[in-house]
């Protein structure tokens, strides 16, 4: 194993200079020989770089040698794009490591992608010490990457002094309830943080009654993600109350949570008091068609919402026409679209849908396909002529 990182020294200068003689910089053709070992095969750009980008992927490759790992290529070819993409390239913790010390060298990366990298906790926390340091990254993506509590709360103790970034992405990092607290302080602590993605993990009730009073305390965040998680009634009614008492949220989505009817319920007792709210998407959370009609009772009174998606409810054409006729009877109304997708509605509502069309020209009602008549219509196409 290699010792402790060196300050470029007599050594660097020795290997620029042969890199000049031969008309090639000296980290480009270390980084095609640690590429050419590379499975995916990436290759590296040709040609003299700009001064000061030597000086970052000198950096760069020296901290890959002392972890012991392969360049990233996307990162070399980087130069002064604002967005460095690295999906799905394996990085590991060693990987984010090497990263890590490479990031403050460049001031142009704004939006820093690592999806899918398997960067665990112990990655996570080497990259928190580069986002805190980091003045020009405002837009971080660290999905799917078995972070666990562990990474969560480092990530969310590094951007709590670091108000550069506004876009975290977080889905699919298996937190549960243990990370909810530092989720809850980062709510509270960053109040320059815009958009927030909880999606595709396990926070449950517990979860849910923790981040519900940060969030109505929070003075930021314009749109937050929680959807497929395990937010049932307690942990969704706790939701809708930080909903309630929220002035600055803009788009919610708690979709594929199975709040249930007393969600819907506590969500619509928000609507009628919440006057910022433009998107709310609720589909497959097991609402009945009472739930709709608790749902509808803050609709009647809003003046904000503007999109609404409750698809792939068991709330039939009683709920949906409940939903509609409260859409109805609010003037004020500003929906613009109504999303009841796989939902199966009868004649009735049918009806009641072109009558409030009259009233509200600019409202789309999007409902499930009429498969008879779909295949009514495939019958006429494909009968034999005679």
């Amino acid at each position: 194993m290699r010792g402790p990182l060196q300050e470029p020294g007599e050594k660097e200068g020795q290997e620029e200079g042969a890199a000049a003689a031969s008309g090639c910089p000296a980290g480009v053709r270390e980084a095609k020989k640690g590429l050419d070992a590379d499975s995916d095969s990436d290759q590296e750009t040709e040609g003299a770089r700009k001064p000061g980008e030597l000086g970052k992927d000198t950096l760069y490759l020296r901290s890959c040698r002392a972890y012991s790992v392969v360049p990233a290529s996307c990162f070399l070819r980087q130069g002064s794009a604002p967005e460095l993409s690295l999906r799905h390239r394996g990085l590991g913790p060693q990987g984010a490591r090497a990263l890590a010390h490479a990031l403050n060298s460049n001031p142009c990366i704004k939006r820093l992608d690592l999806r899918d990298n398997g960067l665990c906790g112990a990655g996570a926390e080497a990259l928190a010490g580069a986002l805190s340091r980091s003045c020009s990254i405002c837009d971080v993506d660290l999905s799917e990457n078995r972070l666990g509590a562990e990474g969560a709360q480092a990530i969310c103790a590094a951007l709590a002094v670091s108000p550069a970034v506004q876009r975290l992405q977080l889905a699919g990092n298996g937190l549960e309830e243990q990370a909810a607290q530092c989720l809850a302080e980062l709510l509270l602590a960053h109040t320059g943080l815009k958009s927030l993605d909880l999606s595709y993990n396990q926070l449950n009730d517990q979860a849910g009654e923790t981040l519900g009073p940060a969030l109505a305390e929070n003075t930021g965040l314009m749109e937050l993600n929680v959807s497929w998680n395990h937010l049932r009634g307690l942990g969704a009614i706790a939701i809708a109350r930080g909903l309630e008492a929220n002035i600055f949220l803009r788009v919610l989505d708690i979709s594929y949570n199975g709040c249930g009817d007393s969600g819907a319920s506590a969500v619509g007792e928000a609507l009628k008091t919440n006057n910022v709210l433009e998107e709310l998407y609720m589909s497959n959370n097991r609402i009945s068609a009472a739930g709709a009609l608790s749902l509808g009772l803050g609709l009647r009174v809003n003046q904000t919402l503007r999109i609404l998606a409750v698809s792939r409810n068991p709330m039939r054409s009683e709920g949906c026409s409940g939903v509609l006729k409260s859409v109805q009877a609010n003037p004020q109304s500003a929906l613009e679209l109504l999303d009841f997708s796989d939902i199966q509605v009868n004649r009735e509502f049918d009806d009641l849908a072109s009558s409030v069309k009259v009233i509200l020209p600019g409202l789309c009602i999007k409902m499930a396909a009429r498969r008879v008549e779909y295949k009514k219509e495939l019958l006429a196409i494909f009968t034999p002529s005679e």
